[in-house]
């Protein structure tokens, strides 16, 4: 009787686990998904489907110049439209890898100076 009450215990917290890291990976999946969209320039006047075909062909590009020539493309369609609607754009694309993906820097936890950083001669810690 105890074995079973172990083994439906341990069978109980390995579902819990695995439910609670498929949830995890779907919200991670839904922020990068946010994230691709607003690293797309004119994102906001593109349907879905736009946004994956305009991913698809910049995947599908073979090389950094052809990429940058579709960006370009991108840029100048973006802008014709945004004119038409009325909407302001920024008269520069973003620049390449603009988007700041996992570890791409900021100030999240553990980055910073820390306590006593910064403030000069005598006024930190350990001087």
């Amino acid at each position: 009787m105890l074995k079973k009450m172990v083994l439906l215990s341990v069978a109980t917290t390995a579902l819990t686990l695995s439910l609670g890291i498929a949830l995890a990976a779907e919200q991670e999946r839904a922020q990068q998904q946010t994230q691709a969209q607003e690293q797309i320039y004119g994102s906001q006047m593109m349907t879905p489907q736009e946004r994956e075909e305009h991913r698809l062909k910049m995947r599908a590009a073979k090389t950094a110049e052809e990429r940058e020539q579709i960006r370009k493309e991108h840029h100048e369609r973006m802008k014709t439209l945004a004119k038409e609607r009325g909407i302001t754009l920024p008269d520069e694309p973003p620049a390449m890898g603009g988007g700041m993906g996992p570890g791409g820097g900021g100030m999240g936890p553990g980055s910073g100076m820390g306590p006593g950083g910064g403030m000069g001669p005598g006024k930190g810690r350990n001087r």
